[in-house]
């Protein structure tokens, strides 16, 4: 068999409806394409604040000899919900997503009150005078911090 052209330039065998249901798919599938590109870049970042916010963790505080089990539990319920998020980017689940967004929000308010706890942070922001106290700086933690929840949210 062969395809004939018609008058109005399409092959036959095709009334031209599938070419403008064809495009509308397109642009759905771009759009899913260009969120899930969005989604990955953010658990590249929330992987690598997570990294940064163990390695505070392991860091010794005001009580050196101390562990933070709160702030450990919280990056590990961190890392598996992140890693829950990402089979949910990759399959396009929605419910494992939105899981994903619950408990890795409710997972970093442990974290960054047990972090702001152990380097002196609260007291570092009410008395101006302790900027740079104890060990280690607490302007880069706070800023850490700061950006932390304002990427979330």
């Amino acid at each position: 068999m062969h395809n004939r052209k018609l008058a109005s330039g399409r092959p036959s065998g095709t009334d031209g409806s599938d070419y403008s249901f064809r495009m509308v798919v397109d642009s759905r599938y771009q759009l899913v394409a260009k969120g899930k590109k969005r989604l990955s870049l953010h658990f590249i970042t929330e992987a690598a604040l997570l990294i940064i916010g163990a390695i505070f963790a392991y860091f010794p505080g005001i009580e050196a000899d101390t562990l933070n089990t709160v702030a450990y539990s919280s990056v590990f319920v961190s890392v598996v919900s992140l890693i829950i998020g990402n089979i949910g980017r990759r399959r396009s689940r929605s419910g494992l997503l939105r899981f994903y967004a619950i408990v890795s929000s409710i997972a970093m308010l442990p974290l960054i009150a047990s972090l702001a706890k152990k380097h002196l942070l609260l007291k570092a922001i009410q008395d101006s005078k302790l900027w740079s106290a104890g060990k280690y700086d607490v302007n880069d933690l706070s800023h850490f911090q700061i950006g932390k929840f304002l990427f979330k949210f």
